[in-house]
């Protein structure tokens, strides 16, 4: 998809955004646990799509599920799957899912009870499971490689007899992202203590009926923040969003204030406005830590103005849909920028100008396809693949003609 820029006719823009994947897909686990718990507004990503079809399935008659690229489905349905008897199947995914490595959890499980056994390779998908009734309620586990392997054991203790208590070891990384799982539990009743360095979740066998309703993806309007950072002036209101949102990639707000766009909170919405005359600061160092899938729309902001960026925190994007540091480096550099990476940094230094006609690789990673699509706005570019954003935002496209890129 050839990308070019051309000035939309109107600088005010009213988006709606779809429900976040990431809230969507622990309520469905939460929702298969305890049958009065009504969703709506959920994600009409891929991913939660995947999730809703697995979970429908009559599981005692299944013989195989493929999640293909969900992440998050492999990993909490790896979880909920090994809970209930009677079930016998292989959960499987994309040959890049068959490349992301899943040990951590599957061995967590299996010091719980779980019988999982790995179909091909040790340590990596697909994974034959036999369900099984947990008896031990306590579990340690490494922190710091992927926040999903907690919240998939945080999903499953309500329906443990004793509940679970998990410890945490090492630092913990996307701490918010357990937080919003915490506050997901919370919401429908079940007990959560959320310590330093460990977290109890109590049983809880049924629920008073619950009606949720999801809030919009904070990762998915970080892109119109970038558009905006890009373009000479604009406003946008985008809908569903909170001001006390579980998402921790509501930092976005904060971070884009470096680049002069302002947030403001009204009723469900966010207005967001560009500073006039506003002065970019030479560099722009951030810690993301907690917020990783910000790193590829940071980066490309700042490639698009000129900025130079120190990012860190990043040591879990080589384990996400491809590995987004080596990723990232590549098609920034395609530009003519110098981007110098470790196992946990990026360090963008942007060149005299910006080369245009590049022809964006997109690696079947969502984010990478519209991280770098704002870009437009600045030179015109070539994204292959653009396909792949219907894992997390089928309607992207869309949004972006009306902002002027097509």
């Amino acid at each position: 998809m050839k990308l070019r820029f051309s000035l939309p006719k109107a600088e005010y823009f009213q988006f709606d955004i779809t429900g976040s994947k990431s809230i969507s897909n622990r309520y469905l686990i939460l929702a298969a646990l305890f049958s009065n718990l009504e969703l709506k507004g959920l994600s009409n990503s891929d991913d939660t799509q995947v999730l809703q079809k697995a979970l429908s399935k009559p599981l005692e008659e299944t013989k195989e599920i493929d999640i293909h690229h969900a992440g998050t489905a492999m990993r909490f349905l790896t979880a909920y799957l090994s809970t209930l008897p009677q079930v016998e199947l292989v959960l499987t995914g994309s040959q890049r899912m068959q490349e992301r490595p899943i040990g951590i959890l599957v061995e967590a499980l299996r010091n719980l009870g779980a019988t999982i056994e790995y179909v091909k390779n040790e340590g990596f998908p697909p994974l034959k499971i036999s369900g099984r009734s947990f008896q031990k309620e306590h579990i340690s586990i490494s922190a710091d490689v992927s926040s999903q392997y907690i919240t998939a054991l945080m999903l499953i203790a309500p329906s443990l007899k004793n509940g679970l208590t998990i410890n945490l070891e090492s630092k913990v990384t996307s701490k918010p992202y357990l937080k919003m799982t915490a506050q997901a539990l919370e919401s429908v009743g079940v007990q959560v203590d959320f310590e330093v360095n460990s977290i109890k979740v109590f049983p809880k066998r049924q629920i008073q009926p619950t009606q949720i309703s999801v809030e919009s993806d904070w990762s998915s309007v970080s892109y119109f923040y970038s558009c905006l950072a890009l373009m000479e002036s604009g406003t946008m209101e985008i809908s569903t969003f909170y001001k006390d949102s579980l998402q921790g990639d509501s930092k976005v707000a904060e971070f884009y204030k470096l680049f002069g766009i302002e947030t403001q909170f009204k009723k469900e919405l966010i207005q967001l406005s560009k500073v006039e005359n506003f002065k970019l600061p030479q560099k722009i160092e951030l810690d993301l830590n907690d917020t990783p899938d910000l790193a590829q729309t940071i980066a490309v902001s700042c490639l698009g103005l000129g900025a130079e960026c120190f990012l860190t925190g990043l040591h879990t994007l080589k384990v996400k849909e491809t590995d987004r540091l080596v990723a990232l480096k590549t098609e920034i550099e395609k530009f003519g920028a110098e981007v110098i990476i470790t196992d946990e940094s990026l360090h963008l230094k942007p060149g005299s100008g910006l080369n245009s006609e590049v022809k964006i690789e997109t690696y079947q990673d969502h984010r990478m396809a519209m991280a770098f699509a704002p870009l437009a706005i600045k030179t015109d570019l070539e994204i292959l693949n653009p396909e792949v954003v219907s894992k997390s935002f089928p309607d992207f496209w869309e949004k972006m003609n009306v902002l002027g890129i097509q």
